[in-house]
């Protein structure tokens, strides 16, 4: 046999694509993040008809555009293709757990979760709903945690009746860390667990790539934060009202616990196990 000095045949294999980028096929799932390559429109898929794909960017504003080839994730080039029905299995939950089987409403336990504000209350029942329900425990939201050590008291946790709390902010040095230690040191602390993340409102545990950005935008201190995001985002923040329909919109983007930053699914997964521990 003799070296073939010439090279290989040129019009061997897929010659006809050699060199050009390659197309992941995607499934187009409501909430996915894409971008359109040709126009640099970046959305979430809100809907799909026929061989059109739906996509509402970050104002509001939805504009269709074909299946196919020409859209970009992080980056690299995939193929939105519609979404497959899914076999009839075990179905999980939007926690990731599997669904519990049909069955009569559970007794609520005596133990509770509490949780540091409206948001973070609906954005726990979205996610953790149903496990909550099947575990018959109730989430009660806090307007703050500054009169916490009284609310705990006034509860007077036991065994069978824990609390867990849920606090935005929960870093070395603050507020928050300070009250959480009062709690701890109390004569209830033994049934009472607080956790938090680090994030200084709720909001920022949504992953910032469904909403289309790559960070949550830095807001200066002297501007309250919630006001900072939305002004860095163009959207109205006069008044609570505005402020109600932000979050909507990024509640929006959340369909399950893949949305979420991994710093808060396990203090909730936490919460979750404390309270429903068997005694």
């Amino acid at each position: 046999m003799t070296h073939d000095r010439y090279g290989t045949d040129v019009l061997a294999g897929d010659w006809k694509n050699r060199g050009k980028p390659t197309h992941t096929a995607v499934e187009a799932e409501r909430g996915l993040v894409v971008e359109d390559a040709g126009s640099g429109w970046c959305g979430a898929v809100v809907g799909v008809e026929g061989q059109t794909v739906e996509l509402e960017d970050f104002s509001g504003v939805v504009r269709a555009f074909p299946l196919g080839r020409g859209f970009m994730i992080d980056g690299k080039p995939v193929e939105l293709v519609k979404a497959r029905a899914r076999a009839n299995g075990p179905k999980r939950t939007a926690s990731g757990s599997f669904a519990a089987a049909e069955r009569r409403a559970r007794v609520a336990r005596q133990s509770r979760i509490f949780v540091e504000g409206r948001h973070d209350a609906e954005l726990v029942e979205k996610v953790w709903g149903d496990d909550l329900r099947a575990e018959g425990v109730v989430v009660e939201y806090l307007g703050g945690i500054d009169d916490l050590n009284a609310i705990i008291q006034d509860a007077a946790p036991t065994r069978a009746a824990r609390i867990g709390v849920l606090v935005d902010h929960l870093v070395p040095g603050s507020k928050e860390t300070r009250i959480a230690e009062q709690v701890a040191r109390s004569v209830h602390g033994q049934n009472v667990l607080i956790v938090g993340h680090p994030y200084v409102d709720i909001w920022q545990s949504v992953l910032p790539e469904r909403l289309g950005i790559s960070d949550w935008p830095a807001v200066p201190r002297t501007v309250e934060w919630k006001h900072g995001i939305c002004d860095a985002f163009g959207w109205p923040h006069a008044d609570q009202a505005d402020i109600a329909r932000a979050w909507k919109r990024i509640l929006g983007r959340v369909s399950s616990y893949t949305d979420l930053q991994p710093q808060l699914l396990g203090r909730v997964e936490q919460l979750i196990d404390f309270v429903t521990e068997p005694v």
